[in-house]
């Protein structure tokens, strides 16, 4: 009986359940179904994923029509597809044309191995705009304030946590990077199984939208800016080695933290005294 219960279990699975579940999808967010019904959230997806309508039905664990094996009524069907067609008028808009492969075959059955990473391709995308609801931003800072998505690797952030982001909103660009308020910089995952996803699965719009509708999550930096010292004296920003452009890092009194840690009482009051190399 108990294995017969784990079989069901696992037979109900939904397909977003089990995409979310593997490993290295850790970052992704169960997207509802109602959100994925709307066609209104799914516009102009249908002409950039290949395979569109089966990709969809397989996300939303939808059994493919059978066909019928009467060419009558596949004649008849034709016709009225074609004459839907001419009593359309062109009226000047953008229409939406489906991005779709015939199979080799010949027949109008496909294998799901082909639809698998184009229903993955789909639901990044569908993902990428679920993100920008109020129950995707809200779900996401969540789970950026208990720090599961790690913390930034930069020393003087004082592991500020990074949320995942994209720099392209197109697939197949570039794989998923880390964000890091504190120093506003990119890095890559820690873990190698994470670069595996698209960067566009979650775009380049809704980590920035997040900190600017949840503004107590930005953490204040420090001031303090590594210096490089030989000998305890610091290295001058003339020298091949010393340090270029720390303008970049600085922020105004009212941004930053103004409490003092320890590296900061090591600071050498001219700081105009530097090493050549």
């Amino acid at each position: 009986m108990e294995e017969d219960d784990s079989n069901s279990d696992t037979s109900l699975q939904s397909w977003i359940s089990w995409f979310c579940s593997l490993s290295g999808h850790e970052f992704y967010l169960e997207v509802p179904e109602d959100f994925i019904e709307d066609e209104f959230n799914l516009t102009g997806l249908s002409a950039i994923v290949p395979f569109y309508n089966e990709a969809l039905e397989m996300i939303l664990d939808i059994e493919p029509e059978e066909i019928s094996e009467n060419g009558d009524d596949d004649g008849d069907d034709d016709e009225e597809q074609q004459q839907e067609q001419e009593e359309e008028e062109d009226d000047g808009f953008w229409k939406e044309t489906p991005l779709t492969k015939t199979d080799a075959s010949g027949g109008g059955w496909i294998d799901p191995n082909i639809i698998e990473p184009y229903a993955a391709m789909l639901y990044g995308l569908i993902h990428q705009r679920y993100l920008l609801t109020r129950n995707g931003l809200r779900a996401m800072a969540e789970r950026y304030v208990n720090e599961q998505f790690g913390v930034c690797p930069r020393y003087y952030c004082y592991r500020c946590p990074v949320i995942p982001c994209g720099r392209f909103d197109e697939s197949g660009h570039e794989s998923i990077r880390l964000y890091c308020p504190s120093c506003r910089d990119l890095y890559y995952p820690p873990n190698p199984i994470f670069q595996n996803i698209d960067g566009s699965h979650f775009g380049t719009t809704y980590a920035h939208l997040m900190f600017e509708t949840f503004t107590d999550l930005i953490l204040k930096p420090k001031r303090h800016i590594y210096q490089p010292r030989i000998f305890g004296f610091r290295v001058n920003e003339a020298s091949r080695s010393g340090p270029r452009m720390q303008w970049l890092r600085m922020r105004p009194d009212e941004y930053t933290d103004l409490e003092k840690d320890d590296s900061d009482t090591e600071e050498i009051q001219d700081e105009e005294v530097g090493v050549y190399l």
